[in-house]
């Protein structure tokens, strides 16, 4: 993860019987891409599964550019702004849950956007789960070292008071 960059996450549950909006919200409050401030969206959840439509609809015609969606429809999606988009999308980045192509267009303009980071939400899904999973390990690196730094700085303390 970035230096200074925070992730929330939620521990909501999903209704027995909930409709798959319902779930992509569970999901999408669970990984921490769910916005902060109160009031600001409650569509976040759009464009996840927006993703894995066009992801769906890309390998039906067996066409990559059909997956890739820009910051301006991942907005209009979520019923924001691009601006705001751009704010939210570092954390979908940090993820993995998506990531950034560019492809020549049939017209020879260039395409750029996002894409689903797998052939389905579960793929996605695991790449953000090992991005968790590797900034746990790391903590618990730092819990270790914290653990032996405690106990050597006892040790010097009592040696220090032993020499007085």
């Amino acid at each position: 993860m970035a230096k200074n960059e925070r992730l929330v996450l939620s521990n909501i549950e999903a209704e027995l019987g909930s409709n798959s909006e319902e779930l992509a919200k569970v999901i999408i409050a669970r990984i921490g891409l769910m916005p902060r401030k109160r009031g600001s969206t409650d569509s976040m959840h759009k464009v996840f599964i927006e993703f894995y439509e066009r992801t769906k609809v890309a390998n039906q015609y067996k066409d990559p550019k059909k997956a890739v969606m820009s910051v301006e429809e991942m907005a209009m999606h979520a019923k924001i702004t691009r601006q705001t988009m751009y704010e939210y999308l570092q954390r979908w980045l940090i993820l993995n849950i998506i990531t950034k192509v560019s492809f020549i267009d049939d017209d020879g303009g260039v395409i750029i956007g996002y894409k689903l980071n797998g052939n389905t939400l579960e793929d996605a899904f695991r790449r953000a789960k090992t991005q968790i999973v590797r900034h746990l390990d790391i903590t618990e690196r730092y819990v270790i070292e914290l653990q032996k730094t405690i106990k050597n700085e006892k040790i010097a303390k009592s040696m220090r008071n032993q020499a007085l």
